[in-house]
């Protein structure tokens, strides 16, 4: 059936219309930022298949790379820009919401729900740090590295320059585990404790390593892990 033979209240933007866009399904929501559909089929056929190439996930299809997003059938590239800025955008507002009554940044629970906007669902490592001030309010995020499916480096002198720009009192490290565990491998430990001992040699303190996955966290700090 084409999308224009369904009743008003089942096609995207009348449904968004009357009802608004929380009642519509991911599929829907895209198949409004395609506009209209190819090759036979209609728009909403399209957005199932697109997101079909995600698994489903908003978060996979956020992270594919444009070169294979615009490959997908019915999208080309005006369309693979028109949904990844619609999908960067929401990271952002997710982002700014978390960080909306500028909390002081003092546990790991904070700076995963801060983080895992940018962490979540992605295929590889990846280091981030976050600098903050006396007050442990946050004044900067950088991502430091990308590194591989198992593991990303720790650029310490990277770090330490960053932090140091930024007149940190404090540096709250930060990466992901793609494989769903968030425990520390050997090297994640070694490399912590350069880490601290560099920053503290400028009195600057590393205040925690976070590793972050889709569903959970690791603290060294909470965990007294180095």
């Amino acid at each position: 059936m084409k999308l224009k033979d369904w009743i008003p209240a089942e096609r995207p933007r009348e449904k968004m219309r009357l009802r608004g866009a929380k009642a519509l399904s991911n599929a829907e929501l895209l198949a409004i930022l395609l506009g209209s559909g190819t090759g036979g089929k209609n728009v909403l056929e399209v957005a199932q298949e697109i997101l079909a190439s995600a698994d489903g996930r908003l978060t996979l299809l956020s992270a594919m790379p444009m070169e294979r997003l615009v490959l997908q059938k019915g999208v080309g590239e005006v369309r693979a820009y028109t949904i990844s800025a619609a999908l960067e955008l929401g990271r952002r507002a997710f982002e700014e919401m978390a960080m909306i009554d500028q909390r002081a940044i003092n546990s790991p629970e904070l700076v995963y729900q801060l983080m895992l906007p940018q962490l979540k669902g992605l295929d590889h490592e990846e280091c981030w740090i976050l600098l903050l001030n006396r007050r442990q309010r946050l004044i900067g995020k950088e991502r430091i590295n990308v590194g591989s499916l198992e593991s990303t480096l720790i650029d310490t002198k990277r770090i330490l320059r960053r932090a140091i720009e930024k007149q940190s009192s404090f540096v709250v490290l930060v990466h992901n585990h793609p494989s769903g565990s968030p425990i520390p491998g050997e090297a994640d430990i070694r490399q912590t404790d350069i880490l601290r001992n560099t920053l503290s040699a400028v009195e600057i303190a590393l205040m925690d390593h976070v590793i972050v996955t889709d569903g959970s966290f690791f603290s060294f700090s909470e965990e007294r892990v180095g």
